[in-house]
């Protein structure tokens, strides 16, 4: 699959239903590699960090969260940046979530104190960039760590999602600084029918269906790997 610009990165994804943020360190599968030597090679213009906004991978992952409504973006898969599809949420959600709510998952010790100090912010309000979270959440310079590692466990069980950037505003109302990514509740994200779907399917066949398509995307994937994927 040949990803020249961003309009064959969203038809590409839309087809395959979920990828790795960039690269493929992990045997799974990307659709936007750092290395553009595959076989056979071929020339693109894609170049990350560029600032170009139909040719970088990186400013992709804002523009499909801001231009589109069924494609999410988060660290997803092994603690890393990942993209799903509408279409394939319902079966992760099944896969790492099932049956149970958050607060289940919490007092089954699933769920960090932490993480659920960040949650119950989001989960209660608006939509919130990382430096505002950050400090309701009560998180102060020293705690960076620990609010980290709880953001990426809440993105890692589909408990949050990213839905965009923000810039830090002054007390006179000006915007300033770099953008900081705005983070909200899954349930916010998708609304009701993606969860209603999920409500209908079994963890098995999720697991099943999930593996297939990543046999399907990357017949070398090892089952170790595969098996962590989409747990």
């Amino acid at each position: 699959m040949q990803i020249h610009r961003y309009a064959d990165f969203v038809d590409g994804l839309l087809d395959c239903g979920f990828s790795m943020g960039g690269g493929n360190p992990e045997g799974i599968f990307s659709l936007i590699p750092w290395n553009w030597n595959q076989d056979p090679p071929y020339e693109t213009p894609v170049r990350w960090h560029t600032g170009d906004p139909e040719t970088d991978p990186w400013e992709w992952r804002m523009r499909v969260l801001d231009e589109r409504d069924d494609i999410a973006y988060a660290k997803v898969f092994f603690g890393k940046s990942g993209y799903i599809t509408r279409d394939w949420y319902p079966l992760f959600l099944v896969a790492r979530r099932g049956v149970r709510d958050f607060e289940e998952h919490y007092l089954a010790g699933h769920i960090s104190h932490d993480a659920k100090r960040i949650y119950e912010i989001l989960e209660d309000g608006d939509p919130l960039p990382v430096h505002d979270l950050r400090q309701t959440a009560g998180f102060t310079a020293g705690g960076k760590n620990a609010f980290d590692r709880a953001l990426i466990e809440l993105q890692m069980g589909l408990f949050i999602t990213m839905s965009g950037k923000q810039q830090k505003m002054s007390a006179q109302g000006d915007l300033y600084g770099w953008s900081s990514t705005v983070f909200c509740t899954t349930e916010r994200f998708w609304g009701e029918t993606v969860f209603q779907k999920s409500a209908s399917i079994r963890r098995d066949e999720a697991v099943e269906q999930i593996s297939i398509q990543i046999l399907n995307l990357n017949p070398q994937a090892s089952p170790t790997r595969i098996r962590r994927f989409i747990g």
